[in-house]
């Protein structure tokens, strides 16, 4: 497999554009917005050229690239620290029991609650597979890649990690989330708010939505329905992220309803699992197929190959070390493809 994980440049902007409008709405951090897409380019591009191992609010923007021919093909984003430049917010479901002695009848109210539990975590997001490449194991490679970054500048990132899933989206293109609860109060439909929090931020949210505790039972039953379900296409990145340690704990998202995922950022799997080795030898002689990263900031790579073990070193495939530029006596991160 030639596919690789690269740092996003300033020349990826046609390619975002073209894949943004492959999404189907719903997708915050990849907007059909040439003018955004170029503000995270040189956002990211900001946070690439920056080597001070501290955390900071950045974003950094990978591309998934076929190295033989240069074509792109996904993208996925991290934040190291969100909620530091406008508030991170999220709906927090939650039950408020009371008991009437004189009925002896006990009363649970679900309830969902506008909150920044989440601001300071590190989040990642933002990812998008042509849909043309959804086979072979590349969208792994894409989420997991992820993981490898982080471990190897994990000073530049928070010690809580999340993740948030694209709710239920209807044929139409709108949220029976959205529809139920905050389109009431803020006139617009779902994909004007989605396009315009994609372009300008969550602030709109602290100033028009109510502060108090929704009542779940007061929206509608198609709203109810959506609240912490991910969209279908989404079933198994959320799959993936449980099997790396993330958990789903009542926190969805303010605009479609779909579940927040979250995990301490050393538990992990893929971050606890990475082990770092020098490669001893390069050849074609089996192994255990794994993810193998090498490089920092913009020098970041990442692609699939064969590694085993050897003395204090590993012995890397020859078509990983070609597609990742490797040669013996490099020191790659590596974890195993499970």
């Amino acid at each position: 497999m030639t596919f690789r994980i690269r740092a996003a440049r300033a020349s990826d902007l046609q390619h975002l554009y073209e894949m943004a409008k492959l999404t189907g709405g719903g997708f915050t951090n990849l907007p059909p917005d040439r003018k955004a897409l170029a503000a995270k380019l040189d956002r990211s591009g900001a946070a690439f050229a920056r080597d001070e191992e501290l955390v900071s609010d950045e974003l950094f923007v990978l591309m998934l690239e076929n190295a033989a021919t240069g074509e792109v093909r996904g993208t996925c984003q991290l934040f190291t620290q969100v909620g530091q430049q406008h508030p991170f917010y999220s709906y927090r479901l939650g039950t408020l029991t009371q008991h009437s002695k004189e009925l002896e009848r006990t009363f649970r109210a679900e309830m969902l609650a506008l909150t920044t539990d989440l601001e300071g975590a590190c989040e990642v997001g933002g990812l998008f597979l042509h849909p043309g490449e959804r086979a072979g194991g590349l969208g792994l490679l894409l989420a997991r890649s992820r993981y490898l970054f982080i471990r190897a500048h994990r000073a530049r990132f928070a010690d809580r990690i999340l993740a948030e899933l694209r709710g239920i989206i209807d044929e139409a293109g709108g949220s029976p989330f959205w529809d139920g609860l905050a389109g009431r109060f803020f006139g617009m439909n779902f994909q004007d708010a989605d396009q315009f929090n994609a372009t300008n931020g969550h602030q709109f949210i602290a100033d028009l939505m109510p502060k108090h505790p929704i009542y779940t039972a007061m929206l509608s039953e198609a709203a109810r329905s959506a609240i912490g379900l991910p969209h279908p296409s989404g079933r198994a990145a959320m799959r993936m992220l449980e099997n790396e340690g993330f958990h789903y704990e009542n926190y969805v998202d303010i605009f479609d309803g779909g579940p927040t995922m979250t995990a301490r950022t050393d538990k992990v799997r893929s971050i606890a699992e990475a082990r770092e080795h020098p490669i001893v030898a390069i050849d074609g002689d089996g192994g255990t197929e794994s993810l193998v990263a090498v490089g920092r900031l913009d020098d970041f790579r990442c692609a699939f190959g064969m590694v085993r073990e050897a003395g204090d070193g590993i012995v890397l495939s020859r078509a990983c070390a070609d597609t990742l530029a490797v040669v013996e006596d490099d020191v790659v991160l590596h974890v195993p493809r499970w």
